[in-house]
């Protein structure tokens, strides 16, 4: 028997908080991305580790409170523990690994396709895990073709926004970006869902798992927490906020100073008197002698003359 499966169970309430927890995660991320970017070696790995875990945790929260909208009207719904932590580790891991690409091979067009296609592929496999932790009397099957599709907004999304941020790096791009990436990271979340099809068993038994109210309020919690407080980090650090504007890498400011102003003239140092004074009685002694030679040959050639 199918399932009668509803993913809006509260109406609205549910994508209209998983979309502002996407876009919460996104800007955060693609923010400490593009910082990342100017900053030197030795902060780099913080800004893009904290990049990875604020678009893995707006990626994981964004699924969850969706998931809380997702009820099977004929079956109670649990959720494994292992599997649904795991969902948050291997969206960390793997957007992880885009972003830190992305950061230490630059704007590369390679470096950004393989970046973005592992970051997206992230975003999708830490969704469908998380699905995978459900627990249910049936079993759950997908169509082939939403799935696929759904994959494939996840990973254009990702290649997009990194690209977006990496070349055109102010605020107002990084939001941008970041609402580009919620609106595709929920609309892979429910295109994803709109494939589900449960087929339900004939077992009375308890479906396993722990109950989403009891399991994901409390698990809700911690990313929601860490995103709060990345927001913080981010508002406090001006730089992070604001950018570094005009700056890019690689470039030269003194070169850049010497481009605007001109080459400085070289300066000349005064001479002390003494030193002065010390040259012009040195010229004065040779041309006191250059005169005596003079005289000296004129009177030679006037006694040349009168013995001849």
């Amino acid at each position: 028997m199918q399932g009668t499966v509803d993913g809006f169970s509260y109406g609205l309430v549910t994508p209209v908080a998983a979309f502002l927890m996407a876009c919460l995660g996104g800007a955060l991320g693609l923010r400490c991305t593009a910082r990342a970017l100017r900053v030197r070696r030795s902060w780099k790995p913080g800004a893009l580790a904290l990049g990875a875990a604020s678009i893995g945790s707006g990626v994981w929260t964004m699924h969850f409170i969706a998931m809380m909208g997702f009820s099977v009207s004929e079956v109670p719904i649990g959720y494994d523990r292992l599997t649904t932590v795991a969902s948050l580790v291997v969206a960390i891991v793997m957007v992880g690994i885009g972003i830190f690409i992305v950061g230490y091979r630059r704007t590369t067009t390679m470096a950004l396709i393989t970046g973005g296609t592992i970051t997206g592929l992230g975003i999708a496999t830490s969704h469908y895990l998380g699905m995978a932790g459900m627990r249910l009397h049936g079993r759950i099957s997908y169509d082939t073709v939403t799935v696929v599709f759904s994959v494939v907004i996840a990973v254009a999304a990702a290649i997009t926004a990194l690209w977006t941020v990496a070349s055109r790096r102010g605020l107002l791009t990084s939001v941008g970006a970041s609402l580009v990436m919620g609106v595709a990271v929920t609309g892979m979340h429910y295109m994803g869902m709109a494939g589900v099809t449960v087929h339900l068993t004939d077992d009375i038994s308890a479906a396993g798992g722990v109950p989403a109210a009891e399991l994901l309020a409390p698990m809700l919690v911690g990313p929601t927490l860490f995103l709060l407080l990345a927001g913080l980090a981010v508002f406090v650090d001006p730089a992070l906020v604001a950018g570094d504007r005009g700056h890019r890498p690689g470039r030269n400011p003194a070169a850049e100073t010497c481009g605007r102003t001109g080459v400085p003239a070289q300066r000349i140092r005064p001479r002390s008197p003494r030193v002065t004074d010390a040259a012009g009685a040195r010229s004065r002694d040779r041309g006191d002698a250059a005169g005596r030679a003079a005289v000296r040959a004129s009177h030679q050639g006037r006694m040349d003359l009168h013995d001849h």
